[in-house]
């Protein structure tokens, strides 16, 4: 059960992570980067986005 606990809680911010991605004022090819590495690298690539990934558009203003 734990571990039923935990993927879900690595889905519902890989999900955000992916939209707050996609919402950003980068460019495609940034976009499609990102969101590969959050898809195929659920734990590390939400780290890396954490630390150096593109923000939404609210996150600008």
């Amino acid at each position: 059960m734990e571990y039923g606990i935990f993927g879900l809680i690595v889905l519902v911010l890989d999900i955000y992570a992916i939209y707050q991605t996609l919402t950003s004022s980068a460019s495609t090819l940034a976009k499609v980067i990102w969101t590969l590495v959050i898809f195929f690298l659920p734990v590390l690539g939400f780290i890396a986005w954490l630390i150096a990934g593109p923000r939404g558009a609210a996150a600008r203003v």
